[in-house]
């Protein structure tokens, strides 16, 4: 299956591999591609793209099984001969600079690069279902069909007017699909128009044909997918050619990301059909496609996930997999850069099914042993190894030793509770030089690593609250600095919970340049900082564009201000102009009164 991500750059590419599931393809916002085992729940292989940050990957598609030599093999007998197993190994992806990137699960590396083709961004990829031919649709509103073999275009053709979003292969190998606005299909021997289909108002993302049958016995059905649209349409091939209009609806919650269906073969067959929201739901559908239907579709389940703290919080959805048996759904939750896969029995007499999941236990960042090329040590059974993040490890607060030696001579005074030293405490005034006055209130840094370690392990707002209200950026340095490790992770998730305060990011800037090095040494890492990671990625893509708006109101304020006084000044010179003329004019005629009187005298 085509990404149906488009040119959305919110959607990233998800999908399961052809036939068995066996494997999901994942690229995350690093540019990273990652296969995991739907099996083992472990991930298989992980690729880097050579220009992964200037030109990301949009959409991803799992060439057909093949037969696949994965080195020496023994020689077969007469009876497994014709047992020849095909599995899915070549992976298509498009990417922002033009060029397709194919990649093969066998060897572990890239098999080929189809460049030289597309001059804007690649937004689909879709596999010809039995000849090694790949075709791929670009922001430069062309199609190109490339030749596998040969590495090179076969041939290239204008599709549209705007940009192709969408491309998709009859089963039979002798339609393709294409849209941008306009639904197009094409007959691939002529290369030329066989039907037009008109009904989306914006980027098409999504084709898929429903039905197995030629396009001239009225069964040819297939459905599209809009962006901004809670629908999928149906669309009908008749022979007449009158199929303007769509003839079935399915109504969504949201805008379909991930599509997964089952074709039909006759009219007595119907369609099954899961579909994935952006909003993170799934929808299940079954539906007998026999002509026109007025009255749009509900789904026959919907599916939900959420987590099992005490104020849930719901869980996105990937993709979704339809199995052989009618009840059996392989699920993919969780986040890109580690999801999780699951086989879950659906209750489809259910109109609304929420499922519970703990993510947090479900996570295990693994790999397999034939592609990790790090030995692990045989260690004894009775021995016990501790890990850094792992229970057990533990690290005391490091106080001073004057403060220690303080405690010491006090021991016979009254210590102050938690509470009472709060309400003493006014954090506006807190100084770490020697020479504050004794009678203004005064906190260590090392006090404030106690109460913070307090606040986490009791989780007492009140004292997180006072604790992050400092704006000193020294205090907030040394009090990580001496936070013990076990408290490093819950001020982290503080942080997560709380990212929205300006001074939050204070204290994870501490927290990185302090306690890396630990941080770096989880087995869960991506789990405690992935969801922190797609936040910081989501608030960073506005700052380039709140920069090109601060310059232009920046470069208009300017120009205001410069035709503001040029226009004082312009007054103020008119002014005098007409002073200097008022001036003159007196001059004139005193001159004139002068000649006239010298005029007379002469005459007498």
């Amino acid at each position: 299956m085509a990404a149906d991500a488009g040119s959305s750059a919110l959607q990233l590419p998800c999908v399961f591999s052809p036939k068995s599931r066996q494997y999901l393809a994942l690229c995350a916002q690093d540019g990273r591609l990652r296969i995991w085992n739907t099996d083992s729940k472990t991930l298989q292989q992980e690729y880097v793209p050579s220009a992964h940050l200037s030109a990301t990957c949009i959409c991803i598609a799992w060439g057909p099984c093949r037969t696949v030599k994965e080195g020496p093999q023994r020689k077969k007998r007469k009876s497994e001969a014709g047992q020849v197993e095909e599995k899915a190994d070549l992976l298509a992806m498009g990417t922002a600079a033009g060029s397709v990137l194919i990649y093969s699960t066998a060897k572990g590396a890239l098999h080929c690069t189809l460049d030289g083709g597309h001059s804007g961004g690649v937004n689909c990829v879709q596999w010809h279902p039995e000849d090694s031919l790949l075709y791929s649709g670009s922001d430069d509103t062309n199609i190109i069909e490339w030749d596998l073999q040969t590495g090179k275009a076969r041939s290239k053709w204008k599709a549209d007017r705007a940009a192709v979003t969408s491309l998709c292969v009859s089963p039979d190998g002798k339609l393709l699909l294409s849209a941008g606005q306009i639904i197009k299909m094409w007959d691939l021997d002529t290369k030329e128009v066989y039907r037009k289909f008109t009904g989306h108002s914006t980027a098409v993302t999504t084709l898929r044909f429903a039905t197995t049958r030629p396009p001239d016995s009225n069964g040819l059905y297939f459905l599209s997918g809009a962006a901004h649209e809670r629908l999928l349409s149906v669309w009908q091939v008749r022979e007449d050619g009158k199929d303007k209009n769509s003839v079935v609806s399915f109504t969504l919650t949201d805008e379909p990301k991930h599509i997964d269906l089952v074709t039909s073969n006759s009219k007595e067959e119907a369609v099954r059909l899961a579909v994935v929201c952006k909003d993170g739901q799934l929808h299940l559908f079954e539906h007998f496609l026999n002509g026109p239907c007025k009255k749009p579709f509900s789904p026959l389940c919907t599916v939900q996930m959420s987590d099992t703290k005490d104020s849930p919080a719901p869980i996105p959805l990937l993709a979704a997999a339809l199995r052989a048996d009618t009840q059996s759904v392989l699920l993919a939750y969780g986040n890109h850069l580690q999801p999780v896969m699951e086989k879950v029995e659906i209750n489809t007499a259910e109109r609304h099914v929420c499922l519970t999941r703990d993510v947090q236990t479900s996570l295990s960042l693994s790999m397999e042993t034939s592609v990790s090329k790090v030995k692990t040590p045989i260690v004894n059974a009775k021995s016990r190894v501790l890990v850094p993040g792992l229970p057990g490890h533990q690290a005391p607060v490091k106080g001073t030793s004057q403060a220690s030696e303080k405690r010491k001579k006090d021991t016979d005074t009254k210590e102050m509770s938690i509470a009472e030293r709060l309400g003493e405490i006014d954090l506006s005034t807190v100084s770490t030089e020697k020479g504050a006055p004794k009678g203004t209130a005064s906190l260590q840094t090392d006090n404030f690593a106690v109460l913070l370690v307090q606040g986490l392990e009791s989780n007492d707002a009140n004292i997180l609250n006072k604790v992050f209200q400092t704006r000193k950026e020294m205090v907030i340095k040394k009090t990580v600095a001496r936070l013990p490790l076990p408290a490093v992770l819950p001020l982290v998730e503080e942080v997560r919970v709380n990212f929205l305060a300006v001074l939050m990011v204070r204290w994870l800037k501490a927290v990185l340049m302090h306690h890396t090095s630990y941080l770096a040494s989880l087995p869960d890492l991506v789990t405690q900082l992935g969801v922190l990671y797609h936040m910081i990625e989501s608030r960073v893509k506005m700052f380039h564009k709140l920069t090109k708006l601060h310059g232009k109101l920046y470069l208009l304020m300017t120009q205001v201000g410069d035709t503001m006084y040029r226009n004082k000044h312009s007054r103020d010179g008119l002014d005098l102009l007409l002073d200097e003329d008022v001036g003159l004019n007196s001059t004139l005629k005193v001159q004139n009164a002068l000649s006239a009187h010298c005029l007379n005298l002469k005459l007498d």
